[in-house]
């Protein structure tokens, strides 16, 4: 009997020893698997930030380069606006001296006013004999006391349009879309005000009108001259910008390329270059 005991003792206590080493594995599985859980639970989180993160990012870059088109276009209306009160300023600087030289040539002369001559005037013939009486005119053109008859002066041609109106409206019709107008109002201006300080940006604006028309060639040669005539204009960066854009319209690239590396080169600092970059490296 106490042998019986003895064997049943010894059973049981091998059978704990032998699940002592289990259960404490399988507790080691649950914690490792509890670690696991919360490691991925925190890799998800991190993901879910990291994913915020991009889309805030796109966010922003998107927003930004919607500022940078609004202050691009606000700065190109400004230098238009600034253009054409400039222009207004010019024109009226020209009216004053106009007025100043008139004033002058009005003091030289006395203060006399000529009289208006009205339409009988023109057909009256020159007094004849010492009378003084009118002579009459004869079928042959000659008054009767044999003096000539007064000839009707010619009308004078009609003076061109101030410069500020006439650039001004050339503008105002590139900006409404009426190219071939502003075309011939810019070209009116160059050629009635050859030596003004807006002269060549007219020229320069030309090329902008035949580039809006698609006349990409005929827009090159308008800032070619600009080039040529004109080799200090402050438009010589945007027009050599512009002319490499209608250079690529025509499928010449590598002709492009050197207009916007000439910008780059020579107008570092200036917005054209800026856009140069961009072309080059799109």
């Amino acid at each position: 009997m106490i042998r019986k005991n003895a064997a049943a003792a010894a059973l049981v206590a091998i059978a704990w020893l032998g699940a002592s080493p289990v259960a404490a594995a399988n507790k080691d599985m649950e914690r490792l698997q509890m670690q696991v859980a919360t490691l991925q639970s925190q890799l998800a989180d991190i993901q879910r930030a990291a994913e915020d993160g991009r889309r805030e990012v796109h966010r922003l870059t998107e927003l930004l380069a919607e500022q940078n088109a609004l202050l691009q276009k606000l700065g190109s209306d400004r230098r238009q606006q600034d253009e054409a009160t400039t222009a207004g300023f010019k024109d009226l600087n020209d009216r004053v001296s106009e007025l100043s030289e008139a004033i002058q040539g009005l003091k030289a002369a006395g203060m006399v006013a000529m009289p208006t001559a009205g339409p009988a005037a023109a057909t009256t013939a020159s007094t004849a004999g010492a009378g003084g009486s009118p002579a009459t005119t004869s079928p042959g053109g000659t008054a009767a006391g044999g003096s000539s008859v007064t000839t009707p002066a010619q009308p004078a041609s009609s003076p061109p349009p101030a410069p500020r109106e006439l650039y001004s409206q050339a503008y105002a019709d590139y900006a409404r879309g009426n190219f071939d107008l502003a075309i011939q109002g810019f070209t009116e201006y160059i050629r009635n005000y050859p030596g003004t300080d807006f002269t060549d940006n007219a020229q320069y604006w030309i090329g902008e009108c035949l580039y809006s028309k698609k006349m990409y060639a005929e827009g090159i040669e308008a800032w070619n001259v600009l080039f040529k005539d004109y080799p200090s204009s402050d438009k010589l960066p945007d027009a050599r910008v512009k002319k490499g854009m209608a250079l690529e319209r025509l499928g010449r690239r590598s002709q492009a390329l050197v207009e916007y590396r000439y910008v780059v080169d020579r107008f570092p600092n200036s917005q054209a270059a800026r856009l140069a970059r961009e072309r080059l490296n799109p």
